[in-house]
């Protein structure tokens, strides 16, 4: 089975959990429980869902812009920031309302430049979300949620975001980017709630932290990034960071946006300004209120440059007339382009896919189970212990599953491993640097398939050595076997005539 039939249909673990949610379904006590099941199936066979939270103001709507591309999420104060908003693939543009009860309708809607959703007589404490179906290839392969939020003085608008995230029940999302921009008290409980429930306590596989308006953090310098990356690097290093999410990534969403989304007038507008040789563009530039100076004598008029800060930030707009000048970029696509590449979302984007995407069948697996697993302990339910352990035969016996458990287990510490490279190579062949088998492996792109084999088979008989060695302890022992595992699934998917290829050991 190639990656692309991996792709095209379910996978094998997703048709073993379709199975026992249609079984569990038969034997459902009641309606209620019946419509829980019914959404499972439906989550199954739906893109990835990936939540976008973090504090008030920290930039949520704006990464989303950035991510998908296109300048979607309202990231003004209005009603709708207020609100759950989902933003999934479609074939027709269309904006539904889902109130706390009764059904949801269609709303109208209109561009300027995001959008602006016309709510009705409809208050906005009445409603539970919103949907947003937008036909665009950014999100084919996953579901974006962008959220209120946390630590505001609205209380309501916090528990909108704890309700879908991490109140009692499991979260409707199955991993999360959350924006730290100094890093609180409130970020690390709330990352603590996601993780509660008994299938992804503690784990910091399903989440990525990005330190959002990174240009911020280093005073809107041009080396701003550089400085953001360094605050980065300790965050990540933070133990209580470490335990919630391994990775954290420095972004400036403003920067991404507006690359993605630049108009040649902006262009021209810019190289106007560096072209007026009246004016030193780095004193320009000093501040956001020296370059909006409505009595300097500018060919761009004041509303024009106070456009172009909305739409780049003081950040932007220092760094567009650095390249500009020193001719790096010499049109609006060379422009934008170096905007987008210095922004960070690149990187972003490689963590997310390594992350997240590239294990999407596990992680939505595992939401499923959780999901029935929090179901059937309900009163209503008989034979609990019946289905539970029909949700414990497919954890342990998917290797996927088993693989995110000891990622998590050895990101947290709970692994006995020997020292850091110990450490490193196991995180590296389960999937944690990358689910392709050059990332696994440790080797270049161009690698060969022999290479690779002889690599795989290398790693292969290190793994099983530490596992059957008598001096390792019960609980390395038993990691390096789920390694040596990998390490045979990679040498199956480079046989010719091999088993089946699973997800993620592609090239």
């Amino acid at each position: 089975m190639s990656g692309s039939d991996l792709a095209s249909g379910a996978s094998d673990l997703l048709a073993d959990v379709g199975v026992l949610l249609q079984d569990a379904r038969a034997a459902a006590p009641d309606p209620t429980s019946v419509a829980v099941i019914d959404q499972s199936l439906r989550r199954i066979g739906e893109p990835l869902r990936v939540a976008i939270a973090g504090r008030v103001k920290a930039g949520k709507s704006t990464l989303l812009n950035a991510l998908v591309g296109d300048e979607l999420a309202p990231t003004d104060a209005g009603e709708c920031t207020k609100l759950v908003t989902w933003y999934r693939h479609g074939l027709n543009y269309r904006v539904d309302l889902f109130p706390r009860s009764g059904p949801g309708r269609e709303c109208a809607f209109r561009r300027s430049p995001a959008l602006e959703i016309d709510l009705g007589d409809t208050p906005a404490a009445d409603i539970d979300h919103l949907v947003v179906s937008w036909p665009t290839a950014r999100l084919e392969e996953v579901t974006l949620v962008d959220t209120p939020g946390i630590g505001s003085i609205s209380t309501d608008m916090a528990a909108r975001t704890y309700d879908f995230l991490a109140d009692d029940e499991p979260s409707a999302a199955d991993a999360v980017l959350y924006l730290l921009r100094h890093l609180h008290g409130t970020d690390v409980r709330f990352l603590e709630a996601f993780h509660d429930d008994d299938m992804v306590s503690g784990t910091p596989v399903n989440a990525v932290g990005v330190l959002s308006r990174a240009d911020e953090i280093g005073g809107c310098r041009l080396g701003a990034m550089e400085a953001a990356g360094r605050v980065a690097e300790r965050y990540q290093a933070d133990e209580r960071v470490r335990q919630l999410c391994r990775m954290v990534v420095p972004v400036t969403g403003l920067l991404a946006q507006a690359g993605m989304t630049l108009r040649e007038d902006e262009f021209r507008q810019l190289a106007s300004i560096v072209a007026d040789t009246r004016f030193d563009i780095v004193d320009l530039a000093l501040t956001a209120d020296r370059f909006m100076a409505p009595d300097v004598d500018l060919e761009v008029p004041f509303e024009v440059r106070r456009g172009l800060l909305a739409r780049l930030g003081l950040f932007g707009v220092r760094l567009s007339l650095d390249l500009i000048q020193r001719r790096l970029a010499a049109s609006s696509s060379e422009l934008a382009a170096e905007l987008v590449r210095r922004s960070g979302i690149s990187e972003l984007r490689q963590v997310f896919t390594a992350q997240l995407t590239g294990r999407r069948d596990a992680l939505k697996a595992r939401s499923s189970l959780a999901a029935l697993t929090a179901l059937v302990r309900e009163p209503s339910w008989e034979d609990t212990s019946y289905w539970l352990g029909r949700v414990e035969r497919i954890m342990s016996g998917a290797h996927e599953i088993v693989e995110i458990q000891l990622l998590s287990e050895l990101w947290i510490g709970a692994v006995p491993v020997r020292d850091e490279d110990q450490e490193a190579e196991m995180a590296r062949l389960l999937g944690g640097d990358g689910m392709g088998r050059h990332a696994r492996l440790g080797l270049p792109v161009e690698a060969s398939d022999d290479e690779q084999r002889d690599a795989a088979l290398v790693a292969l008989r290190r793994w099983l050595s530490v596992a059957e060695h008598p001096l390792s302890p019960g609980p390395l022992r038993e990691a390096a076997r789920a390694v040596a595992r990998s390490c045979e699934g990679i040498v199956a998917s480079l046989a010719v005539a091999g088993p089946p290829e699973v997800r993620g050991w592609g090239p």
